[in-house]
């Protein structure tokens, strides 16, 4: 997993990007998704990281991605 890859929020679509981070919770640009803070939630829709999927993963399950 590289710092720079974007993760998608299974239940509201949100997609967390590295590059710009989450403002709103204080997560700053450049914080990888295996870095975010113990704790953190989805700012939109409120649940946890483990209902975060790889953006990359999520493509080409739904056939949207080679």
């Amino acid at each position: 997993m590289t710092a720079d890859m974007k993760f998608k929020c299974l239940k509201c679509s949100y997609i967390y990007d590295p590059a710009i981070g989450c403002p709103a919770l204080g997560v700053p640009p450049g914080t990888p998704f295996s870095e975010l803070p113990e704790g953190f939630r989805c700012p939109q829709c409120g649940v946890d990281l483990t209902q975060f999927e790889r953006l990359d993963k999520w493509k080409r399950r739904h056939g949207l991605a080679p």
